[in-house]
């Protein structure tokens, strides 16, 4: 049987926490799900070691109160149903339908991972997904890690790897050092910002953070020992044993491409000052309509889980934070924007498709991304292009295919079920 909502919230980080905490108080009935057992998206990620920060404590504290949400965790979102329903799979129930009359997307994004030679060896990871790690509790005690890329999401990991007990042997940023000081220097704009950055790197004492750098390879014998960096014209070589290497993120849009709803080309959801998207009764939060921080996405949520519920109250202060940190998001966009070196591809024999072991050589002959699908199966492995189809077009200029349903891996119980109910929509 499916169930029926108000308001369905896909994603529980801090946008879909807002936004179901919003859309609650005005009495709607909410479902808010996730595929993470435990809410808070990457920013506010919990673990063991890692109990919930204040601002996820309060929000959770506060959605317990109302009777009317209902809390989804482990759930994946399969395949829409029809209109204005969706196919999820459960950990805990297995497959199962519900409906909505307003659909808040609040799916995030992805880590952008760029190959070079040597990143699939253990050991290699990206800097988000190392810090998932630790709080997930990866021991990392002692180790010697070079974290490298670019953007803020580097300085997290380096204060999320030295609490953990680790010894950051550099951080390696892409922008140029004229970027990084004047973005340093537009944070007296923003005290809070400033303090925050500050108790994150320790001012950075005692600490190589090498900007206009990029990493060139990794090696080791059956894991990472070794990384090399290219600074400027010359190559340095540092000893370590992990590697955490991401450059910047990328609007996760799966769910909002295939229910038609329209992408900008920065490969972000468009939305209007409701957070409304070009499709009727879905809206749009956070960092899967542009990247910018945490405060930005959780004012956006209580934005879209006002205006999905229909609530009368003024907007106007939400309106204005919201612009606030659209300001400080564009720049963050514009002091770490990827420069030519990292926008290179590297070699041709680097892999860039880690599932079906596809070179960056076998690829390059092909116009578009699916030509390269149909004669290289790039993209055709477990993660379904989510790490190549973004390297690729970033280095080609390649636009991603529209993503068909199941969107993840399902028992075929679940997509029996649904099928028997309604095809799935397309």
């Amino acid at each position: 049987m499916k169930q029926h909502f108000d308001i369905v919230v896909v994603g529980a980080g801090p946008a879909g926490l807002n936004a179901a905490q919003a859309a609650a108080r005005e009495g709607a009935t909410v479902a808010l799900l996730d595929d993470n057992p435990r809410a808070g998206g990457q920013i506010w990620r919990q673990g063991p070691g890692h109990p919930p920060q204040a601002p996820l404590h309060g929000l959770l504290a506060a959605l317990k109160m109302h009777n009317n949400v209902t809390l989804l965790p482990s759930t994946r979102v399969i395949a829409p149903l029809g209109p204005r329903g969706l196919l999820l799979e459960s950990a805990e129930q297995g497959g199962v339908s519900i409906s909505y009359d307003r659909l808040i997307l609040a799916t995030g994004a992805r880590e952008r991972l760029l190959p070079f030679a040597g990143w699939t060896l253990p050991g290699v990871t990206g800097a988000g997904a190392l810090q998932a790690l630790i709080k997930g509790g990866m021991p990392v005690r002692g180790e010697r890690i070079v974290i490298a890329g670019s953007g803020p999401l580097l300085i997290a990991a380096l204060a999320t790897a030295r609490a953990a007990g680790a010894r950051v042997a550099a951080v390696v940023e892409q922008a140029s050092a004229l970027k990084v000081a004047r973005f340093g220097v537009s944070l007296l704009s923003e005290p809070a910002k400033l303090r925050q950055a500050v108790a994150m790197t320790r001012g950075f004492a005692g600490l190589r953070y090498w900007t206009g750098s990029i990493v060139r390879q990794a090696e080791g014998e059956g894991r990472v020992e070794r990384v090399t960096i290219q600074r400027g014209h010359r190559d340095l070589t540092l000893d370590c044993d992990r590697i955490a290497c991401g450059y910047g993120l990328v609007p996760n849009i799966t769910l909002a491409q295939a229910l038609g709803c329209a992408i900008n080309e920065a490969g972000e959801i468009v939305v209007d000052g409701e957070q409304r998207t070009s499709i009727d009764g879905v809206l749009a939060a956070g960092e899967c309509t542009g990247v910018g921080g945490a405060e930005l996405v959780g004012v956006e949520g209580e934005l879209a889980g006002l205006s999905a519920s229909g609530a009368l109250a003024s907007r106007t202060a939400l309106r204005a934070q919201r612009a606030r940190w659209q300001r400080f998001g564009t720049r963050v966009e514009a002091a770490f924007a990827l420069q030519a070196a990292a926008r290179t591809p590297p070699g041709d024999a680097t892999l860039l498709c880690r599932c079906e072991d596809v070179s960056i050589g076998e690829v390059r002959a092909y116009p578009d991304w699916r030509e390269a699908k149909l004669h290289t199966r790039c993209g055709m492995g477990a993660c379904q292009g989510r790490i190549c189809g973004a390297a690729a077009g970033l280095y080609f200029g390649w636009q991603a295919a529209t993503p068909r349903p199941p969107f993840s891996p399902a028992q075929v119980g679940t997509l029996m079920a649904a099928s028997a109910e309604q095809p799935l929509a397309e």
